[in-house]
């Protein structure tokens, strides 16, 4: 099979959670530009929250999220604390109670903590924020470390969503990426999940690791679907030791070279398209699950985790590194968990920069999500929507000619289409359209 198309999606581009990136946020932006954001949310509109917990019981070699491997509690004592203390001061510059649809726990491992400081987060949530009914609320797990105890908490506050990591079921790949998780310790969080009433369940999954090939691919994927998750995110595997130094570790046991890692990919994505609908760049769905149903019905979304149904326009993030979105722009926490603790204890939102979004980035944010959601967008009808003409995209167009020649993307007039064999290709095609973004960065992922 010809796949010299994939030689184009060699550059470094954006997984796009949001537009402008976050590497383009500025200092310029700070806790009293956040509060005034605050100040205007729409209190007949639903709105989203996130919680970020940064801690695990163990580093993992590949993980390029913001967590902190700490001994003894006083540590998640004095997280907990302020993240309390936060909510507060984010309640002082609100105008009434917020309505809530979504709510979702990430990290880190936020089982690392226990059942009685979830219970005081949540009851502090419930304070400042109305739920509705039926409001989705998601928690991101390290199988290894849950308990009964926890489980039977999650559910009395209504968690109705888990993400378990999985990464990856084969002994050898997880002993190089130091994450020993058996099949069986996972089917039992699963069992665990199950029996509390939490049946909605989502795996992550991830390739271009150490020792993975085609074989353990196909054996992660069929246990997976033994297990029978609604949801399977399928993620690329980001090699960034310059800003996670031990990543260094798994080179030790070598990375697969950039063909092996397209194989290893497009390997997977059809493996798991036997089982389950594939959404956007890198997640699967069962057919009747509300993501899929979404993805068909152009109703798909597009955040900072990932695709989602959530449609609210208001997102605010507790804890260090959380990134808040507003319709006036995103406003990101400090990201080191010593200074978030300053700011907190000295009355501060702790933001450390962020943007206010101009008309043309929103249109252009837009146009991105529409690529990464559906793969197809009218550009025309977009920018006649934010009060724009399509010629100023006359660039962006040029930059996809060669993308085109190889069959990646449709060209007809204002409208783009991706073909759903070159799916992989969204995150490039996108990237045209991607003001901010220059030829030379280096700092995010392959896009394979």
């Amino acid at each position: 099979m010809d796949q010299s198309w994939l030689t184009l999606l060699d550059a470094r581009v954006p997984r796009y959670t949001s537009y402008p990136t976050a590497p383009h946020f500025h200092p310029r932006i700070g806790s009293s530009t956040f509060e005034t954001w605050l100040k205007a949310i729409d209190l007949q509109q639903p709105i989203s929250l996130y919680v970020h917990v940064p801690f695990c019981h163990q580093l993992c070699w590949y993980c390029g999220c913001n967590t902190h491997i700490v001994k003894g509690e006083r540590p998640v004592e004095l997280f907990l604390k302020n993240l309390l203390k936060e909510i507060g001061l984010v309640e002082r510059h609100l105008t009434g109670r917020p309505k809530v649809s979504h709510l979702h726990f990430g990290g880190g491992s936020p089982n690392r903590l226990t059942g009685g400081q979830f219970d005081q987060i949540m009851a502090r949530l419930h304070q400042t924020f109305d739920f509705i009914e039926g409001a989705e609320i998601a928690l991101e797990i390290d199988p290894r470390h849950l308990d009964a105890d926890q489980v039977r908490t999650y559910a009395r506050w209504g968690v109705n969503r888990a993400s378990l990591g999985v990464q990856d079921f084969d002994a050898q790949v997880q002993k190089a990426m130091n994450r020993i998780q058996p099949f069986d310790t996972v089917a039992r969080a699963v069992g665990l999940l199950h029996e509390a009433g939490i049946t909605a369940i989502n795996f992550d999954l991830l390739y271009g690791l150490p020792l993975q090939s085609i074989h353990t691919i196909h054996a992660t994927i069929a246990q997976t679907v033994l297990l029978s998750p609604d949801r399977v995110a399928l993620f690329g595997y980001a090699h960034v030791p310059w800003l996670k130094k031990q990543q260094k570790t798994l080179e030790r046991s070598g990375l697969p070279a950039a063909p092996q890692r397209a194989e290893l990919a497009l390997y997977a994505r059809a493996e798991l398209e036997k089982h389950y609908e594939p959404i956007g760049i890198d997640h699967f769905a069962k057919a009747g699950d509300s993501l899929a149903v979404a993805a068909r019905d152009r109703q798909l979304h597009r955040n900072f985790q990932g695709y989602t149904v959530d449609a609210a326009q208001t997102l605010i993030a507790f804890g260090p590194s959380g990134i808040s979105a507003t319709p006036q722009g995103f406003a990101q926490k400090e990201p080191e968990l010593a200074a978030w603790n300053q700011c907190i204890e000295a009355d501060q939102l702790a933001i450390r920069r962020g943007i206010a979004l101009q008309p043309a980035d929103r249109l252009r944010s837009a146009i991105i999500e529409q690529i990464m959601c559906h793969f197809s967008v009218d550009v025309e009808t977009l920018a006649q929507e934010h009060g724009e003409t399509p010629e100023q995209f006359l660039p962006c167009f040029d930059r996809l000619a060669a993308f085109a020649a190889q069959g990646l993307v449709a060209i007809e007039g204002w409208q783009l289409k991706i073909p759903a064999e070159r799916r992989l290709a969204a995150r490039s095609v996108a990237s045209a359209f991607d003001a901010y973004l220059q030829p030379e960065e280096t700092r995010h992922s392959a896009a394979i």
